[in-house]
């Protein structure tokens, strides 16, 4: 059986019967298994995890994005995050017999009927990305919803599917095959949304940061302090301790100290072995001594026998 995962973003985080009726299209479609959604106030953006056989999770993917077409009006919102579309942004990861190269062409086939059925023009990134500039979500979301009227208008912009003109509701949507990523975010005892930006810089990989860190500064005016968001590429080049430690100490740099950290959507086991291993400082310790972890080896294991 082939697994892949999606975590697709939508534009909305403060009305959560909308976000119900988005999930709800794809609680509807068999071998599709919703594992996790979260709303945000302050980014005003919520993401669904799902994971599911390639062909239902095409099909629930494309139900998810006409919903958010149907309902969120991005004329009218918004948020801390940056956002271009209403369904902003679709990633397909492989997880299980099933290649990077077949997620590539899982993400084509979605985004042209996409841009084909629901006139919302698409732009193919990370793996998928037809052209290098548009490898990098960042590169093509930058002006935003707003900017992407005129953007789209440049040929060095026009979209991979469907039309060449900005869905007036709903926006333009990326849509690519990834690895796992893991969207971590650090809360900075301050309302100085200038010391996070100064963190954000130091961290992220453009500014000369670690390789696999995207990082901007959020003001989470609803909790009264300032975050460092972050959307970690690669766990593995870029671990997640090593990350926060760097903040904590630039963040002592400033007088301010770290009051949590949160982590959007679902993240890989190993990643979080990683972090045990680092502050407990474990030896000789690997993925093979978490009961967990044996259990679902097994279980595939039983799964490959009934299969065949």
């Amino acid at each position: 059986m082939k697994i892949v995962e999606s975590a697709p973003n939508f534009s909305e985080g403060r009305n959560e019967e909308i976000v119900r009726q988005i999930i709800a299209q794809a609680e509807g479609v068999q071998d599709v298994w919703i594992l996790d959604w979260s709303m945000d106030i302050d980014h005003n953006r919520s993401v669904v995890t799902l994971v599911g056989s390639p062909e239902p999770l095409l099909e629930a993917l494309f139900r998810m994005t006409k919903k958010a077409m149907e309902l969120i009006d991005l004329r009218t919102h918004k948020g801390e995050h940056p956002r271009m579309g209403a369904t902003d942004v679709i990633p397909l990861v492989p997880v299980m017999n099933i290649t990077m190269e077949e997620c590539v062409e899982l993400s084509k086939r979605l985004g042209k009927r996409i841009g084909d059925e629901l006139n919302i023009p698409v732009f193919l990134y990370e793996r998928s990305a037809t052209a290098p500039h548009r490898e990098n979500l960042a590169d093509i979301r930058k002006g935003e919803f707003e900017g992407f009227f005129e953007k789209i208008k440049d040929p060095r912009w026009k979209p991979d599917f469907g039309p060449e003109e900005v869905h007036p509701t709903a926006g333009v949507t990326a849509v690519g095959a990834r690895e796992y990523l893991i969207a971590f975010n650090v809360n900075l005892g301050t309302t100085r949304i200038e010391i996070a930006e100064k963190i954000a810089k130091a961290v992220r990989h453009i500014s000369g940061g670690y390789r696999y860190v995207k990082a901007i500064a959020v003001d989470l005016k609803e909790k009264g302090m300032v975050q460092v968001s972050m959307n970690m590429t690669n766990y593995k080049k870029s671990p997640l301790f090593r990350v926060f430690e760097t903040i904590k100490r630039e963040a002592e740099r400033y007088g301010v100290p770290v009051v949590g950290t949160e982590i959007i959507g679902m993240v890989p086991m190993q990643a979080m072995l990683e972090v045990a291993q680092f502050y407990l400082q474990l030896d000789d310790f690997d993925m093979n001594r978490i009961i967990e972890s044996k259990i679902l080896e097994i279980l595939a294991n039983k799964l490959k026998e009934v299969e065949q």
